[in-house]
Parts: C-alpha cells; structure tokens; sequence
C-alpha cells in the first residue's frame, strides 16, 4: 500500500498509466484456444479526422466493453484502425497543393498519389493519438488502415469475386453527383436539409389540341430532359389522355403521356413530368416504359448541348431564364413558395445533383436477402430493438449501389479497357493483351472505389482475409459493433451482407447504437453554428475520466444526450470522493494490517451490510453491462460509492477506526479495502486512470486493475438480515436529520435519542446500533425502552416502521411549528390510508388482481394506519 498525493491530478497520472498499459502490452490479443474471444472493430476514423465528441462517445462505450470483458477473463481484443476517406482526404491535398500554387492535376496521378501518402504520413495518425488521450485500450499493435497491403488486396478480391458472380457491372443509372468535387457520391455523403424554394405550376399543351395538362416541379429546368409526363393508370381525370402527347415547353417537341402507378393521384394535379436522366424514381418509370434518358447537364453543373438555347448556363442561373421564357410564353400558372428538403454535400455542401451517368454498381438484390433473414432469425441483434425496423427498411427497398468515384485516392478499380475493340477485363494485374482481340493497347479504368466498398470488409479484412488466418478463424464474427444511429444504412448493412457474402457468417452478434451528443439547448453540434466542443479541451481541463463519465452517465442506447459542462465538474468531483475515500483509508492502516486477513465471523453487522450490498451490485451491474445498459450500471455504481459506501459506511466506522483499541477495528479496515476495491474494479471500464491508480494503492497482489478479476456474487456474502437490520437504522437516522433540518437545529448540538418500541427485536437492532447515532444523528446518548414513560411531553418525534423516535428538544423547538409539521404528517398517512382503501374497496382490482399484490396492499394499510395512530396521540399530547 501506498499514499496518495493529496489531491488528484489527472494531467500527472493519465499519460503514465498509459505508458505503462501499452509497455505490459495488456491491449494485445493473441489468439488462444482456451479463452472465449470477444472482439470489437472499430469504426475507422478517418485520416483526416479530428476527435469530436460523437468520437469521445462511440469511443468511450467500446473502451467500457472492451474493458469489462477483458476483466471477465475473455480473450479481448479491440482491433483499431483508419479509413482513407476518399474524398475528405482528396480534398485536403488539393487545398495544400493550392496554397503552393499547383493543381493534381500539373502532378499527374502518380505525382499526386506520392503526395497522397506522404500527406497520410504527416497527418493520418492524428485521430489515433487523441483516442489515446481518452484512454482507449485498443489493440494498437494490430492496427490497420483501409489502404494498407493487406486491405487493399481484400477490396481487389472482393471486386472480382463479385463480378465474377455477376453481382457487379457497368452500366447507366442515376447517381448522386456533386459538381463541385466533379465525383460521385454515396447516400452517406449526402445530407438532407430543409431548403427554402419554390412549386413552379406549369402547364404542358396536348399535341393536336386546345388543352392543358397541369403539373408542378421544385426544379423547372430539368423539364429540357422531360421524356413523358405520366398519370396514375386509376385516375380517372385523365384516362382520355393516356397514349396522346404533350408538347414539352421550351423544347418544341412532342412527348407522351403514360400512365404508371408511382403517380400518386391525391398530390397536387395527379400529373408528374418525367426526366429518367436526372430523378432516381423517373429512371425507373423511363425503364418500365423504354423512355428515352436525356441528361441535360455537365459534370460541372452547367447546362449542356441537350439543353438547347440554355448550354453553357450554370443550372440555378438556367433556372431564372427558363422561368422568365416559360413566362413570357403562357406555360408558367403560378410560383408558390415552398420549403423542402434538399440533398447537398456533407464535405463541400454544395447541392447534389442526381444524374445518370456509366458507373460501376453493385447487385443489391439477391445479397439484402441473406442480410434481412439474419435479423429475422436471430442471428443479428440490435439494441434497441426498434433500430432493427430502420434496418430492414433500407434493405426491402434497396436500389444498386454506386461504387465508382472520380478520384484518384482510393482504390483503383481493377477493370481494364481495350482500345481497339472496347472489351473490358477485370483482372488483378494489368494483362499483357485484350482477351478478345489480343490488342496491347490497354487502360485502367480511372476512377477508385467508393469508401465504403472497403470499409464493408473491415470486420473480416482487419483479421487477415481473405488469406485463412488462425485470428479470422479464432476472432470472426466479432460480437458487437458499436456505432451511431446515423449510420445504420451506410455501414452497418453493407458490413452484414459482406459478410454474409464472404465469410458466410454475420459479422457481429449485436448492434449497439447510441444517439448523438448535441450541446446544452439540445442542438446538433457543427462548425456552422459554432457550438462544437474539443474533448480533448474538456480533456485538458477535467481529465478523461471525467469526460468519459459524463457521455456515459444517464445515456441510453438509441437515444441523443445533451452535454453539460457541469455534469463534468460534478463526475470530477465523483472522480475526488473516491480519491479523498481512499487516502482516508490508507490513513487508518498500520503497518501490521497491510496483509489482514478476516473471518466472516469477525465482522459486525455494518460490514456485513455493505459487504452484501457490493456483492448484489456486482450481480446487478454485470446484468447490466450484458444488457448494454451502462448508463444504468454507472449510475448505480455512483449512487452506492457516494452515498452508501462513503457517506454510510465510512462514516459508521469512523468510532471503531478512531479507536484502536476496538477488537472490531481489523474487521472496519479490511471491509473499507475489500469494498472499495470492488467498487473500483466495477468503475474501471468507465473511468480507467483514477480506478488504476487508486487500486495500485491499496493493494500489491495484482500488478493492474486492467487484468484484474470482475467481482462476481458470492454467496458467502449475502446477509439480508444484516441488511435489513442496517436499512432500518439508516431509515431512523434520516428521520432524525430530517426533523432537525426542519427545525434548524444546527449538527454541532447534541441530543438525546429515545427509541420506543413494542418489539424486542426493533430493540435489540438499536442496542446493537446505538454507536451510529452519534456520528450521524448528532445523538448525545440513545435510551432504548418499549413504552412512553418518562417522555417529557415537548419532545418532538419521528415514526419509522415499528417503532418511534423521541427527542427532547422542547428548548429548541417552536411548538406550534412541531404540531404544524405533525399535522402534515397526520394529512400524508391519512392520505395514504385514503388511498389504500379505495384501491381494496375497488370491487375491479380486487376480481383482477393478484392474491399477492392485494394482501400486499393490505399489510401496507395495517403499517399507515399503525403510524397515523402514533402521530395523532402525539398531536394530542403536544396540545394537552
């Protein structure tokens, strides 16, 4: 054992003890067949991350499972690593380059990928360092980075393997399209937000006719790539045009007029106008009736050669013309202002554009099915079970997924073109000559693969695949992913049905989703509205452990928390009370008590209180912590090391530590260590550095808290009645404290305590108890007796169950006061009596009810009713 400095000081102690952990190397697992592995992947950060607090928070509930787990005994391993965020890390080299004066392009691919990496080198292992700082314990000997050898020949296998299978291809199809970083986009990029905007009316004249169709658009100029106007085939308003055509405003040509169920009658006219080439729901009505795709746009969002008139303008600049021309020429009815939501960019916030375009996609079809039967079979588990819905949503109305991106940091797609004769050839290497013409002149498709293509494989791909490893056999599938409800769709989906699709196997049993940290009035936090907070300040300020219990404390799964920075000050404070409790401690050992050993038999009533209360907590936390309920674990370990531990316990002691000549003594010091340490183990996973550095000074068997055993229930240790006997004397100080609160009697002054009871064991308890009414109730001396005799008639009192509380304080007391306060004791129970007989005299919940709760409700009338009656002859004895 050792001392403790006297005050705790999370910038001198944290780093250490990280040092130390990475030095003894207790984040590293190595497969062994005798342990039963648990494993968590990261989600990989980006390279060009900065530690945000959704990071903190995802971050700190890994490090809490991880931790518990690995102290359970498993085999843990926490397998990190980062992503190479294709497009955020393009767009970072681009702005350095431009400070000096170049464009990727005056380097050249290669000359811009050597940037690429030596930029990755500088800056790519920032993130890394700063989940250290919050104590993350992963396994940084095995990290890995999407890009990296091993990977990237995972994501080339991947690429072929599906292709071979038919699943991947060429072709056509809307994508989302960003003008500004010229590339592709996924769903995940894109950020829908409420826009304000404008319904433009229009009307559309039938050929060969005086009549209009009516129809209204949020975007007028895509109406140049029109190929139909369409009408539900049920709507009866317009089955007489259905097969006739429209002349399509601006562009003087005619197109016709279908019918198609994906009209909804009901919204606005009933009539949509149809641009297969740029709306995601058109493209599928154009392909159910052979429409021709007209895209009217160029990459860098101007109109184009199809656009007529119009080429060369940008799109919202087209929009006011158009606008004006269908004016000035009768097509326009009306503008209505309208707000909607608009997807933009999530790295440049520019407005997306959907677009068709020659990309590569993925089959969606036949590899969601596997993924939905995992979730309705049981082998895939997410916590809240509500997210499940989200989850198969997104997979029964899959669409193929779009994998190309026009960039050059990435994955290079592994399909090779001829020149001469156009074939394609997917291969590992580039072939020598075409396979269909034997022609040399090959070329390698430009564009990588989209991000998430390789991040889906990072479950089985960190582990070694698709080489056979011994740690993919040992640690796949892992057992739980961690992440935010955001990113379900993007992430979670792909990585289950690739890892159906490869491994034949979930890739995880469980997963876990929490919400979002938003800052005090509830707000999303983002640079725009300035209201980001660094943890790695927060960090600098109040430690990570204070940081880590704040994200923690009250958190739900599934749900978003509000971070407050005096809930940091208040963990802090935790953070003191158990340091401050343990220098207590160690200030009460001798020498010769160091290595104590104790009988059960030694222990009094109080120790074996609390020593049953650590022993059920420990079974209720682990239930718990299985349950990924950690904001309910931590809050009851923090109840119960404040308040029953520190504020009971310690203070119940305080008379046999002080003196040591109390044959007890032993038995107080050896509780006080035994439980702390168990509380301390059970924190750890939430606040590691004050948990390690404590526990290093109050005990020498074990080298680290971190390899530590979990405390399990011990039937040993269970003592209801000791309990019971120690609840009950608690429940008569508060009483006592209470009713000299209420009367402002300061602690300083001393005060009989007569305890009156008709039961001998009610006395026996406070003969045995009678030492804890002076250091909590401020009691001069405790008379124990089973009548009234001798009660002055001014003594205040108080009722607990079976028994009541005398004071003599009828020079301190406001006598009109002590009736008022009794009177509103006499109006609660009477209530309460109120209250119980109705619910008995309920003629429903007596027929209802079970036989249990209705003599439960008895006995609790026979208790209020017994209490009112001690109240009510106290009132009469003050007024006589």
């Amino acid at each position: 054992m050792k001392n403790l400095e006297k005050v705790y000081d999370p910038n001198h102690v944290e780093d250490r003890l990280y040092k130390k952990w990475m030095d003894k190397g207790y984040f590293h697992a190595e497969v062994d067949s005798e342990k039963e592995p648990f494993t968590i992947v990261i989600p990989p950060p980006n390279i060009t991350g900065q530690l945000h607090m959704g990071h903190a928070l995802d971050n700190t509930l890994q490090d809490i499972l991880i931790r518990y787990k690995r102290m359970q005994g498993f085999n843990a391993l926490w397998m990190p690593g980062t992503d190479h965020a294709s497009i955020a890390t393009e767009v970072k080299i681009v702005e350095q380059l431009a400070k000096e004066g170049i464009s990727k392009e005056d380097l050249g691919r290669e000359g811009f990928l050597v940037k690429a990496w030596e930029w990755k080198e500088q800056y790519g292992g920032r993130i890394i360092e700063q989940l250290k700082k919050l104590g993350t314990s992963c396994d940084w000997e095995r990290e890995r980075f999407t890009m990296d050898e091993g990977l990237s020949h995972a994501v080339q296998e991947v690429f072929i393997k599906l292709h071979e299978k038919g699943y991947i291809y060429r072709g056509a199809r809307i994508i989302n399209w960003c003008p500004v970083c010229g590339t592709s986009i996924s769903d995940a990029e894109v950020e829908h937000t409420e826009k304000e905007g404008n319904f433009y009316h229009l009307r559309y004249p039938i050929a060969g006719s005086s009549e209009f169709i009516n129809l209204a658009t949020t975007r007028p100029e895509t109406l140049l790539g029109d190929t139909a106007v369409a009408v539900n085939p049920k709507d009866e308003r317009y089955a007489h045009l259905v097969g006739k055509m429209v002349m399509l405003p601006l562009m003087n040509k005619e197109i016709p007029i279908i019918a198609d169920d994906y009209v909804d009658m009901t919204f606005g006219t009933g009539v949509v106008k149809i641009t297969p080439a740029h709306d995601p729901n058109d493209f599928e009505v154009g392909m159910r009736h052979q429409l021709p795709q007209i895209c009217i746009l160029s990459d860098d969002g101007k109109m184009n050669e199809l656009a007529g008139k119009y080429e060369g303008l940008d799109r919202y600049e087209a929009r006011k013309v158009i606008v004006a021309d269908l004016e000035a020429q009768g097509f326009l009815v009306k503008v209505e202002p309208h707000n909607h939501n608009v997807g933009t960019h999530d790295r440049c916030k520019c407005i997306i554009e959907p677009m068709i375009k020659a990309q590569w996609f993925v089959k969606m079809e036949e590899m969601a099915k596997p993924a939905i039967r995992a979730l309705h079979e049981g082998d895939l588990r997410f916590v809240p079970e509500r997210f499940g819905k989200t989850y198969l949503h997104w997979l029964e109305n899959i669409r193929d997924w779009c994998i190309s991106r026009q960039l050059w940091w990435g994955h290079r797609i592994p399909a090779y073109y001829c020149a001469d004769c156009g074939e394609i050839i997917i291969s590992r290497e580039k072939p020598s000559k075409c396979s269909k013409c034997s022609s040399s002149e090959l070329t390698q498709d430009e564009d990588t693969l989209d991000t998430w293509f390789s991040s889906a494989l990072w479950p089985f791909s960190t582990l070694g695949w698709p080489e056979n490893t011994k740690e993919l056999d040992y640690f796949y599938p892992t057992s739980v992913l961690v992440t935010g409800y955001d990113i379900i769709f993007f992430w979670v989906v792909r990585m289950v049905f690739s890892g159906l699709e490869q491994m034949g196997e979930v890739p995880f049993k469980d997963v876990f989703i929490h919400g979002l940290v938003r800052d005090s009035e509830g707000r999303k936090m983002s640079k725009s509205l300035g209201n980001g907070i660094d943890p790695l300040e927060v960090i600098e300020k109040y430690g990570a452990d204070a940081l880590r219990l704040t994200l923690v404390t009250g958190n739900a799964p599934g749900n978003d928390m509000r971070f407050y920075y005096e809930r940091v000050e208040v963990n802090r404070n935790f953070g003191n009370k158990l340091w401050n409790a343990t220098r207590f401690i160690l200030m009460n050992f001798e020498e010769e008590d160091i290595n104590l050993e104790i009988q059960m038999k030694d222990l009094t009533s109080a120790d074996r209180w609390i020593l049953s209360k650590v022993n059920a907590l420990a079974k209720e936390i682990t239930d718990n912590m299985d349950k990924y309920e950690l904001g309910i674990a931590v809050q009851k370990l923090y109840d119960f090391a404040w308040e029953e531990f520190c504020d009971w316990y310690i203070e119940m002691v305080k008379p046999r530590l002080y003196n040591k000549e109390d044959l007890s003594r032993p038995a107080a010091l050896w509780t006080l260590k035994t439980v702390m340490i168990n509380v301390l183990k059970m924190l750890h996973p939430y606040i590691p550095f004050i948990t390690e550095e404590i526990f290093m000074s109050l005990q020498e068997k074990e080298e680290s808290i971190m390899i530590s055993s979990w405390p399990v229930f011990n039937e040993a240790w269970h003592f209801s009645s000791d309990e019971q006997e120690i609840e009950l004397i608690k429940g008569a100080v508060r009483n006592i404290r209470n009713l000299r609160s209420e009367m402002n009697v300061p602690p300083s002054r001393k005060a009989k305590v007569i305890v009156v009871s008709e039961e001998a064991k009610i006395l026996d308890v406070f003969e045995r108890g009678k030492v804890f009414f002076s250091v909590l109730a401020s009691a001069s001396e405790v008379v124990i007796q089973n009548n009234t005799a001798q009660i002055a008639s001014d003594a205040v009192s108080t009722i607990i169950p079976d028994a009541t509380l005398y004071i003599p304080f009828a020079d301190l007391v406001d006598l009109q006061k002590e009736l008022e306060r009794l009177t509103k004791e006499r109006e609660k129970l009477e209530a309460e009596v109120d209250r119980v007989n109705k619910k008995l005299s309920n003629e429903g919940f007596v027929a209802k009810a079970p036989a249990k709760l209705i003599e439960e409700e008895k006995a609790k009338r026979t208790k209020y009713e017994a209490m009112l009656n001690v109240v009510i002859e106290r009132i009469n004895s003050l007024n006589q």
